[in-house]
């Protein structure tokens, strides 16, 4: 329990490092390494909550994904995790199984899909709806071997060590926002994710498929920071943006002066 406390009371402290490393005597590094551009090995297999075995490209095609990657019986940051994903998700009006889908995957080989399907339903409960709801195919809970697990943490840079003498897994904290051809394009830290950041990852991870022209307009004023896994405001772009607008606006005076005196030149040439 104590490694889990070190990770959430680092993910949480205001100097945190963007890897969220675990710290320790004798603690095993877990950083996060960022990959943009990456493709996950869409080959590796996997079972889902159903005990159904599936390839991990029957998870992409059409729609980003929103990548978890935890263990069902985290005694605490993988919960925190869900939490404040489906507390994102619930405020935004982009929906899983429509814009984009919500794929976890359990990093320890000896879970079960017994396992996912519990911690499925309660994300499910927690987010508004039921298995039986059409929406839910949207969500989609994995188990695996562990060739398989690693193969898709490598891709995403996802650095993570089990704990033998406390029999838990140490690793960082946060989600990766895919493609919907399975590349990696945002990585979010943390276990607390601002709906805007979700947001404009979704959008950016769509390629501007799903959102409206205001988001499009917003995300130029917003820029994505890797360090801190976060969009911050693009002050730069909004003063180039401030110094042409004032620039157009002097031209206009400018024109408008300059018609005007020569209207007056013409009207006492006439006289």
């Amino acid at each position: 329990m104590r490694y889990v406390l070190l990770a959430a009371l680092l993910l949480l402290a205001p100097a945190a490092p963007s890897t969220a490393q675990i710290l320790g005597p004798a603690l095993p590094p877990v950083e996060w390494e960022q990959r943009p551009g990456a493709e996950l090995p869409l080959g590796a297999r996997f079972v889902d909550q159903d005990n159904r075995s599936l390839a991990l490209a029957e998870c992409f095609g059409e729609r980003p994904v929103v990548l978890a990657l935890v263990y069902y019986e985290c005694p605490m940051l993988c919960g925190l995790v869900f939490e404040g994903l489906v507390r994102s998700l619930r405020a935004l009006d982009f929906a899983p199984g429509k814009e984009f889908d919500v794929v976890a995957l359990s990093i320890d080989p000896g879970e079960t899909s017994a396992l996912a399907a519990a911690k499925r339903a309660s994300c499910l409960e927690s987010y508004g709806i039921d298995a039986a709801d059409p929406r839910a195919a949207g969500w989609r809970f994995l188990t695996g071997e562990e060739a398989a697990i690693r193969a898709v943490a490598g891709a995403v840079g996802f650095g993570y060590s089990y704990l033998p003498e406390s029999d838990q897994w140490a690793h960082p904290a946060g989600v990766t926002v895919l493609t919907s051809g399975g590349r990696v394009s945002r990585v979010l830290y943390g276990v607390d994710f601002a709906p805007r950041d979700l947001r404009f990852a979704l959008i950016e991870a769509a390629e501007g498929k799903i959102g409206s022209p205001v988001d499009q307009v917003l995300l130029r004023c917003f820029d994505y920071d890797p360090a801190r896994g976060k969009y911050g405001f693009a002050i730069l772009t909004v003063v180039r943006f401030l110094g042409l607008l004032t620039l157009g606006v002097l031209a206009f005076f400018v024109l408008r002066w300059t018609r005007r005196e020569r209207r007056a030149l013409a009207s006492a040439v006439e006289r």
